[in-house]
């Protein structure tokens, strides 16, 4: 789980707070069915669906262009450990974190 810092208006605070209250919820409770609901809403929403499918095509683009250019260093073969293991997951984490640092020789 998630912790999610927010700030809030000292009126709307007090307004979700008597909400929370009557409805016997924790304030985290009340967020936490609010954001839901926002959510539920916005995957009813035709423009966001079409954004969400240009967002994919791009990353799939560019995870393409991402394996054509390890083939063409290694020649086809798999320079990194498979996605699902621990290994891979923390290099490419440290790469991502040296891709703005110059390469050594």
């Amino acid at each position: 789980m998630k912790s999610l810092a927010i700030r809030l208006e000292e009126d709307l605070h007090a307004q979700l707070t008597m909400i929370a209250q009557l409805e016997e919820l924790t304030i985290s409770d009340a967020i936490r069915q609010a954001i839901e609901s926002f959510i539920e809403t916005k995957r009813g929403n035709p423009q966001l669906a079409g954004r969400a499918e240009a967002v994919l095509a791009e990353i799939e683009s560019d995870a393409a262009k991402r394996r054509e250019a390890i083939v063409t260093l290694f020649g086809g073969e798999s320079a990194a450990p498979e996605s699902g293991s621990p290994t891979g997951a923390k290099s490419q984490r440290s790469n991502r974190s040296k891709e703005n640092e110059p390469a050594l020789s």
